[in-house]
């Protein structure tokens, strides 16, 4: 896998959760802090973001995306003045399944929408595992908004309009096809903030190192290969580098020094393979890079705070840095 896959991979938990609404005005809903990244495309008519903090409010509309990766919890309304009404993470079922009774997101019906100015919704989230959370993600925004700008990330405007196509009209089958739909709505979104870092006024960070070609070159190095014995020589050397130069260049994007990524990328691998597995410690071990069960395990509760036994034991306890 490459570098922005194995990112999200590593932080996603079961299937994405959605809900298609329907709704005239007035309206407006408070999407209540959680462990999820949250999603809104509109569909159909245009509404108002309202950012968690002091951030002012973003118009959105028909085609727009807007992706909210902390979880912080934000509003969304037909205007920035309207009153809220709470929609807790459980509005937000797995695609498919009905809404709660009472949910302010379980009406699609026409009638719903009797008044000016409907809207048609896809509301949605995203389940994570914060302590598996990749800096990449760590890095972004609490809102990114993609406008619907002719030209500007085909890809992910295709996938928008096939998940309208499909919601339109369900029909055999809607619910695999949308449940891969969104999941690669979620990559294209990352993608997408990704391509217009570079435009943007000070790129840093992660969205600057996977758009600098030395420092993917040695990420994708890494995460293709992490059991092989890495070394800060036997990088740069593949990345074309001095020892000194590749050092300051990955140290300076991605806020670690090569190795200290790679024990990191480690203690997830070896944590997902720990709650995933049933492979033996030793070959956990040898799988991500380490020869001795020892100094695996010795490494391992330095990250997490606990032995790999136990962690296998508890998969619910999460990283300590």
């Amino acid at each position: 896998m490459d570098v922005l896959s194995d990112a999200i991979a590593a932080v996603r938990l079961g299937r994405p959760h959605a809900s298609r609404t329907l709704v005239a005005a007035p309206w407006g809903f408070r999407f209540l802090p959680a462990s999820s990244a949250g999603f809104h495309v509109v569909l159909h008519g245009s509404c108002w973001v309202l950012p968690p903090g002091d951030a002012p409010p973003v118009h959105v509309h028909a085609g727009d995306v807007v992706f909210l990766p902390t979880g912080r919890g934000h509003g969304l309304a037909d205007s920035p003045g309207t009153p809220l009404v709470d929609v807790p993470p459980t509005a937000l079922v797995e695609f498919g399944a009905p809404a709660p009774p009472g949910s302010p997101l379980a009406d699609t019906s026409p009638a719903a929408a009797e008044g000016a100015g409907p809207a048609l919704l896809l509301c949605g989230a995203y389940q994570l595992d914060r302590g598996y959370a990749h800096p990449l993600l760590l890095g972004m925004p609490d809102v990114i908004h993609l406008p619907a700008r002719i030209g500007h990330h085909p890809a992910l405007r295709a996938a928008v309009d096939l998940l309208g196509t499909e919601l339109e009209s369900r029909r055999p089958g809607s619910d695999a096809v949308v449940t891969a739909l969104l999941d690669a709505l979620l990559l294209y979104i990352v993608r997408a903030w990704l391509e217009a870092a570079p435009a943007q006024d000070a790129p840093a960070g992660w969205a600057a190192a996977l758009t600098d070609p030395v420092v993917h070159t040695a990420l994708r190095h890494m995460h293709q290969r992490p059991g092989d014995p890495w070394t800060v020589e036997s990088l740069a050397a593949a990345v074309g580098l001095s020892r000194a130069a590749f050092a300051r260049r990955f140290s300076t994007l991605t806020g670690r020094p090569p190795l200290a990524y790679l024990t990191w990328w480690r203690m997830v691998l070896a944590g997902r393979l720990l709650r995933s597995s049933d492979a033996s410690l030793g070959a956990v071990a040898y799988q991500v890079g380490y020869t001795s069960e020892f100094a695996f395990a010795k490494a391992f509760k330095r990250h997490f705070g606990v032995a790999p036994g136990r962690y296998r034991r508890h998969p619910t306890l999460t990283a300590a840095g």
